[in-house]
Formats: C-alpha cells, structure tokens, sequence
C-alpha cells in the first residue's frame, strides 16, 4: 500500500494586506503513527505558538476546541489558525494497524535534510534495518534513522525493512509499506508586481519581488534582484524584496522581472515576466507666473518667468514667448512638470505681455497671457526756473519747474533753497511738477529739486537765481544840515536809497535842472559836493535808478544868504596907543575890554580857511587932530582866523606893523620921505569859545554877528 505524505505547506500567494498563514506543529514530529498512539498538534504564527483563540479544523470540519494544543489519534487532514494569521496548509496524518511502518520527519524543505525511521512495533526484536529508495538500497543500519536530502518534486519511492531471528531459530523479515516524500519548497518562486499596476509616466512606481519563507525558516536571508529586460535595475541584488523607481516614462510596454535567492543553501528562483505599461497624461492647465511677482519688478532686477502645468507627463517642452515678436525668448525640454526662464537685467523696453506653451508630444498648450511692468526708479530731476523777464524782480512770481525724465510714477518732488525745503508736489501720473514762489530780496541763492517715487530718491543740480531789487523812494539829506547856508559855504548833498540791487546811479537836482550824478556800484548812498552861491537858494531833490524804474525823492529847500555863515567875522580890535596921558591909557582898555566881551558871547563865528578884510579906511588911520604926541607909535593890524580842527574852537591870527624903535615920532597921516620903516610881525592868538549849540540863546546871537565885519582900527600911541 503506497502510503502519500502530504505535507501540505506548499506555498502559496496572500493577497495583499492579508495576514500570514498560520504553521501547524506535530510532536512527535512523524506524520505517520501506529493505531492506539496519539499526535499532539501545535499552532503557530509569525511569532510564537498560540496557547488560545486557536481555530481547529479536521477535513475541513471545525472543532470546538479553543486551546493552543490538540491531541489526535483519527487519521485525517487537520488545519488551524490564530488571530494574528490566517489558515494553515493542511497537514494529513495517519494512524497505520501496519506491524512495520517507515516514518518521516515534519515538516520536509527543499535541500533540507529529511530524518528516515524504519520502526516496528517490537523494536526489541529488530536486529537490521535496510532503506530502499527507487528499489534500489540505500543503506543497512542497525539504528533506526537515517538522514536524506530530499529535492523539491522530487517523485522518489521510499521504503525500509527489517529482520530478525526466532528464538527456535531461521530469520524473518518485515517490509514497510512504500513512502513517497513530498518536499515543500524553501520558499516559493517569487511574483512581480508592480504598484500601481498601471503607473502614470512622471510618477514613482514601486516593484515587490514577493515571496516568503515558512516562520521555521525564517532565520533564512533571502536575496533580490531586479530586471527591466534584460538590464538589471537598481544597484543589483540587495536584502530588500522591494525597489523604488522615482519616475517612469512612457516607452511603449516593457517586461520587468525579478530574482530571489538564498546564500546557504544556495537556491535560486526566478519571477514570470510582467509586462507593465506606463501611462502618458497630456499637459493641461498651463501656467505662467513671474519672479518678482507682477507690478513689483524693478528695472535692472532679474526676471524669472516659471511656466508649469498641473498634470502631464513624460518629457515636457516648455517655450516662452512675448506678444508681438515671433521668435521665442527661450525653449527647454526636461522630465518635470515646471521649467524657469531668467531674463537678466531687465530694461523698460522688456515691458510687455508675455506666454508660456507646454508640448509633450500631443500638442502644445499655451497659458495666459500676463503684463509685465516694470517700476522704474527716478532718474535726478531737472530743476528750471521759468520767471516773467530775464532778470528775476522782487515781487515777481516764478515757477520752479522739476521734471525727471525717467520714472514710475506716483512721483512725489520736493523744492529746497539753500537746502531748505520750500515746499512738495506730487505728479500721480509721472512727469513734471511745479511750486509757484513770490520773489522777496531773501530768495536769492541756490535753488534744487528732489524726486522720490518710493525706489529711490535722486537730487538735481543746483540753480542759481538773483533777484534784483528796485530802488526804493531815495532821502536827500544836507550837510551841515541847515535851512539858510552862507555864499561860499561848501554843500554837501547826501542821496541814499534804502532798498535797490546795485549799482545804484544817483542824480542830483536843483530846481529840476540836472546838478550832476554819481555811482554806487555796491549799493549804498552817494554824495555830491557844491560850493554856494546866491544863485544857489531854492528846492534841491535827487532820484535813484538801478535799471527797474527811476525813484525821486522829496524836495529840500535852501536859502542862500550874503556872506557865509561858515566864516569867522575878522573882529578887528584895534589897540592905538599913543593917547595922551590917561584918555589913551582908557582907550586902550576900552578896547580890550570890548574885545573880550565879543570872545565870550560867541559873536565871532568858527570858519575854516583865512579871509583878508578890507582895507582899512584912510580915516580910521588918523586919531583926532587936536592929539599929538612926540612918540607916535603906528599899529596896522591885520587879522585871519585860524582853525585847530576843534569845532568849539576858533583862534584869531592878528598880523602888526611896529615901527623900529628910536626913530622919531610922526603922524600917521604923513609919512616922511627917506624915513624906512622895518616891518616886524607880531603874532597874537585869541581864544573864541563856540556857543553852546542848544544855547537858545545862540541864534539870536548869530543873527546879531551876522551884521558884524571885519573893521581894522588905528590907535596912536604916543612916546612919552
């Protein structure tokens, strides 16, 4: 009777996600017992043996029994499983009435060593023990096992016998019934797949080279390689059964498979082909977007323009375009789902309405159009001053005009003079802006403008404006500043303009009629000197032009009187002696007297310069002519003031002839001819104090000298 061991671990596939196949254990390990003994059966999963919650089934019939462990003594086929794997391969074990039975071990794996035990049911009286395989004998033995190496599907025959001798002597022997081992692969030949199953080209792919080993083996290491056609993927045989591709491309349906091996014992087994197609999308939903993004880009910046797609696959050509030109800016063909264009330096001119296109190999798709603008810093301003006449006037009003040629608007411009800032204006539109100034004296200087636009801010050059003052209403003052001047005085006419750009030409009038004129190139007052006359009384005026209009002042008048108030009187004091006894002695001091009095009241003016009275009479020569003296001494006085330079000063300069002692008296009538007389001068100084200018007391005294001349005296002096 040809006994079959199914050990039924033949491998087979779990479907993903599924939980591993559950083992199950005999002890003793023999699938092959004698009526009346009994096997106990074990559960295990991937980690240990289950002591509870174990399913058991007996051809196909569950059990109630729950417990981690069942003892059988039926011969069928029974399978269990736990809660941490699904269903066991059946395991069929027979309970034989045989009196020699031939045993193998549980479980049995390819390459594996397999124990053989030929055993009878009187062990005692077995004395040799012969395996057979194929008919064929293997070995003699008086133990009881032996160890084969089994391969997988291998359809082998085995059987044993044994032998013994009766106690009344002859020999007996005993045949087992035929084995046939069937071996359970080490581990089953290993399946591709492919995750997901139908990839899209551009995305990442995953392949499983899936295979396992039986939990009592999995101190076993398994190796992987992987194939697409006939090149090897990856970096050719690792210890993971999985490979991860990053991207697939579309190039028609390709054959992918895999190999797992073991090192010890060395078994290697080889995956079907599969045959995996990768799926092309078209492009669609084509985008461009710019860096810097859009109104925010700065001329001279770089201008990134970033064209993507949101689906699409395989090798994609990405173009780049603007409106109005029919040459591309730029094309690039890469396996991504975005691509970047870099426009360096970018210029006002590059301002415009740009596209991008996608194409990978079904048409090209274009993407919206998008207006780039740029924002453009201020280039420096220029400042003009735009104002009603060539030369700027005080009281004018002029335009301060800035203007910067180049910039992105809103533009804000700021006036300064002389770094001070006068004022702003905003141009919203770009362009030009202005600031309307009336012109005063003090706006003359350095005129700037600055622009501002937010990118920066830019200064122009400096301008430079005069102003030019008119010539304010002239003042004609006199000096000596009097009503009533003296003929010969020396006048001067003072004409100042309090305001006015130089030069200043100052003209001088009397009566309307033109006195002369004269410059102030710096500005100022100017003077005019005019030595008096009779002719000179009347109504003097002056006027001021600087070039802006002619100005006149107000009328001064001046009355010119005889003789100058600005001459001293020659005050003759006439001292004669020669009075007989005491009448000239009084005489003398009569005049004395008299002159001091004159000192003292101020009647003699201060003058600068010498004026020769008149000659003195003939008469005023000659005493009574009832007087003689013996001794006649003859005085001739001539008198000129002098000036220290002290105004309240004036000194009297009295000049005399004195005749030379010891000649003989004469009358100063006659004259004796042959006499000679040696003139001798003798210089006499008089003090004359000026009167108190705010004297009240001193016109009326003025007034009374103005009636005084110079009147030289003759006094006779008589020899005693």
């Amino acid at each position: 009777m040809l006994l079959w061991l199914l050990l039924i671990l033949a491998p087979g596939r779990q479907s993903a996600g599924a939980l591993p196949k559950a083992l199950l254990l005999l002890k003793p390990p023999w699938s092959t017992a004698f009526k009346g003994e009994t096997v106990t059966l074990f559960c295990k999963d991937h980690h240990s043996l289950a002591w509870e919650y174990v399913s058991w089934y007996h051809n196909e019939t569950p059990l109630r029994k729950q417990s981690g462990k069942l003892q059988i003594s039926k011969s069928g086929h029974y399978r269990c499983k736990t809660q941490r794997s699904s269903l066991s391969d059946p395991v069929h074990v027979q309970f034989l009435s045989d009196w020699l039975v031939l045993q193998a071990s549980h479980p049995a794996f390819e390459r594996d060593k397999v124990v053989l035990r030929c055993r009878g049911k009187k062990e005692e009286d077995i004395m040799e023990r012969t395996y057979y395989k194929n008919e064929e004998k293997i070995r003699s033995s008086y133990n009881s096992n032996i160890t084969v190496y089994p391969a997988f599907n291998d359809d082998s025959t085995y059987h044993c016998t044994a032998s013994g001798t009766y106690i009344w002597g002859g020999s007996w022997t005993e045949t087992s019934r035929p084995l046939k081992i069937q071996v359970q692969e080490l581990f089953p030949s290993p399946v591709l797949i492919a995750s997901p199953s139908w990839p899209i080209e551009g995305s990442p792919m995953t392949l499983t080279c899936e295979t396992w080993l039986p939990p009592q083996t999995s101190h076993t290491r398994l190796q992987f390689c992987f194939f697409k056609e006939h090149q090897a993927l990856g970096a050719g045989w690792s210890n993971s059964p999985e490979l991860q591709i990053p991207t697939t491309w579309s190039e028609g349906a390709a054959s992918y498979w895999c190999q797992a091996r073991t090192v010890i014992p060395r078994i290697l087994k080889t995956s079907p082909r599969s045959q995996i197609r990768v799926h092309r999308v078209p492009v669609s939903d084509v985008n461009l977007e710019t860096q810097p993004p859009v109104g925010q880009l700065i001329e001279g910046e770089d201008l990134v323009l970033i064209c993507s797609v949101a689906a699409g696959t395989g090798t994609v050509t990405f173009s780049w375009h603007r409106e109005g030109s029919e040459r591309s800016l730029g094309r690039k063909t890469q396996n991504a789902l975005s691509a970047e264009l870099r426009i360096a330096s970018v210029r006002e001119q590059d301002a415009g309405r740009y596209y991008c296109a996608a194409d990978n190999l079904d048409g090209p798709v274009l993407s919206k159009r998008i207006r780039i603008t740029l924002r453009v810093p201020v280039s420096p301003p220029v400042l003009t001053i735009r104002r009603p006449r060539s030369q700027a006037v005080e009281g004018d009003v002029v335009e301060l005009h800035c203007e910067a040629q180049r910039g992105s608007p809103p533009i804000l411009y700021r006036f300064y003079h002389e770094d001070v800032p006068l004022g702003n204006s905003s141009a919203p539109s770009g362009g030009e802006a202005s600031l309307n100034l009336s012109l005063t004296a003090e706006h003359s200087g350095n005129y700037s403008c600055e622009a501002n636009n937010s990118l920066g801010v830019q200064r122009s050059k400096m301008v430079s404006l005069s102003i030019t003052v008119p010539v304010s209403h002239p003042v004609l003052t006199l000096n000596p500043d009097v009503a009533q001047a003296m003929v010969g005085d020396v006048l001067e006419l003072r004409c100042e303009a309090q305001r006015g750009s130089p030069p200043i030409l100052y003209w001088f009038y009397h009566e309307d009629v033109i006195l002369g004129n004269t410059s102030a190139p710096f500005g100022g007052g100017a003077s005019f000197n005019l030595s008096l006359t009779t002719e000179h009384s009347g109504n003097y005026s002056c006027g001021a032009d600087n070039g802006l209009g002619a100005q006149s002042s107000e009328t001064v008048s001046l009355n010119i009187t005889g003789l100058s108030k600005n001459k001293v009187t020659h005050i003759t004091v006439g001292v004669i002696g020669c009075l007989l006894s005491m009448l000239g002695l009084a005489a003398t001091a009569a005049l004395v007297g008299r002159f001091r009095t004159q000192r003292k009241s101020g009647a003699i003016p201060r003058n600068i310069g010498s004026v020769p009275g008149p000659d003195p009479p003939a008469q005023a020569l000659h005493g009574p002519p009832s007087l003689s003296q013996p001794a006649l001494m003859e005085l001739q006085p001539l008198y000129s003031n002098v000036s220290p330079g002290d105004d309240d000063l004036v000194y009297s300069q009295i000049w005399s002839r004195q005749r030379r002692e010891g000649s003989p008296a004469h009358s100063p009538r006659t004259h004796q001819k042959g006499e000679v007389f040696h003139q001798e001068p003798a210089i006499i100084y008089s003090e004359v104090k000026r009167a108190d200018p705010d004297d009240p007391a001193r016109q009326d005294r003025e007034e009374a000298a103005e009636g005084y001349e110079n009147v030289p005296c003759a006094s006779l002096a008589l020899d005693h």
